[in-house]
């Protein structure tokens, strides 16, 4: 028999030998494996029931009330649209009750913002850090409102952080805004240096924006 034979012959006793292994495995542990396949199934059949039975219907409830709120939020009347009247529960119910659906964490964001419009910082800021999204727009919008929550706290170190997180996200429209916020903030704690990168990076990065406009007229009162 030539060595190409020989190996060939190996290589199939090989793989039969572990084919045998593995019957002989499965045999054995036949009911766990059985048991175990079986609950991940269930798992699976019982995330869709909750979805579609549970979610789904609630995320359209949640919708409706939004809505109702979202027409005194635009009407400047947020101690309504927070808490609601004889027509619909409001932003910090529907924050709370549909806290699982999509819907309820737009709520919490709309909480967040009727809080900051009332005054009301320390709520604004907690039903702010709580809302939860991958748009970049409304994220930086929602974390910059954290910043300025902070400030009207006299907390502006904190409030720093939170603008250039928001200027992290390096939207167009929004990063040169907080860049703009971080460096009024570093200039009110007279770390200039700071603050000129901040107008800098505005200069430099969003020449288009409306921050750009007349961000030397702040590099040159840092600079003097």
């Amino acid at each position: 028999m030539s060595k190409t034979e020989t190996n060939k012959r190996d290589e199939f006793e090989s793989v039969e030998q572990a084919l045998s292994t593995t019957e002989a495995f499965i045999e054995k542990n036949r009911k766990t494996i059985l048991l175990a396949v079986g609950i991940v199934v269930l798992v699976v059949l019982g995330i869709l029931a909750f979805k579609n039975f549970y979610l789904n219907p609630r995320e359209v409830t949640a919708q409706n009330e939004i809505f109702k709120a979202e027409n005194y939020f635009k009407t400047d009347s947020f101690s309504v649209a927070l808490n609601g009247n004889f027509e619909f529960i409001g932003f910090k119910e529907i924050a709370s009750k549909y806290s699982l659906t999509p819907a309820g964490n737009v709520a919490t964001a709309y909480a967040g913002i009727c809080y900051y419009k009332l005054g009301d910082y320390s709520n604004a800021i907690q039903y702010l850090s709580q809302y939860d999204s991958k748009e970049e727009y409304l994220s930086a919008t929602v974390t910059g409102l954290i910043g300025d929550s902070y400030v009207e706290l006299d907390k502006v170190e904190k409030a720093i952080g939170y603008f250039e997180k928001a200027a992290a996200w390096d939207n167009q429209v929004t990063a040169p805004i907080y860049l703009k916020k971080a460096g009024l903030a570093y200039e009110s704690l007279n770390k200039n240096d700071k603050a000129e990168k901040c107008y800098l990076k505005i200069k430099e990065k969003y020449p288009q924006s409306s921050e750009a406009s007349d961000i030397d007229k702040y590099i040159a009162r840092i600079q003097k």
